[in-house]
């Protein structure tokens, strides 16, 4: 199935959108194309299309994966312990389990996706939390990378409007969406 996805296009290091009216062109898992919206849109008539507000780029790689995954609890949202991760005495205090630090790495990998981030830098240890990241199609990488939007290249990017990131793709997978 091919989808185009549309928005202005930034590249890295750009400060302003380098391809204005832009948009990928994206099959299965892979990037097929970065054009003009209209040219893809000429070449491919039948292919699905997502509209995004703002500018599509690589997504972000967040670079202290064990610290938001594995040294933060991410409370759920029915346990009265706010809303913000919680470390130091106040994790301490919980008694983590396994099943525990699974649930939390899953509701931390969910705000990692509506920020926008595609991979996280390692290493991470806990099984559970190894598990959750892997599952939810995040890289984990072990060190700083840079992705490229370019045809043959993995399907994965982000899209920001002024304010937050609308939504985040990986491997032609959109995993979040802005509601």
């Amino acid at each position: 199935m091919l989808t185009i996805h549309t928005a202005d296009v930034l590249t890295p290091g750009g400060e302003s959108p380098s391809l204005p009216g832009g948009a990928v062109l994206v099959e299965g898992r892979q990037i097929t194309a970065v054009a003009l919206y209209d040219d893809l849109v000429a070449a491919h008539p039948s292919a699905r299309v997502r509209r995004w507000p703002g500018v599509l780029t690589p997504g972000l790689v967040e670079p202290h994966g064990p610290e938001l995954l594995e040294q933060a609890y991410h409370p759920d949202p029915r346990e009265d312990l706010g809303d913000e991760p919680l470390t130091g005495e106040a994790l301490s205090a919980l008694g983590m389990t396994d099943a525990r630090w699974g649930a939390s790495a899953r509701r931390g990998v969910q705000r990692l996706l509506a920020k926008g981030t595609v991979a996280v830098v390692g290493p991470l240890r806990r099984a559970t939390v190894i598990d959750a990241v892997h599952r939810s199609g995040l890289a984990i990488e072990p060190g700083p990378t840079e992705s490229l939007l370019l045809p043959g290249a993995d399907a994965t990017f982000a899209v920001f409007d002024a304010t937050e990131c609308v939504a985040t793709v990986i491997r032609g997978r959109l995993l979040h969406r802005r509601r």
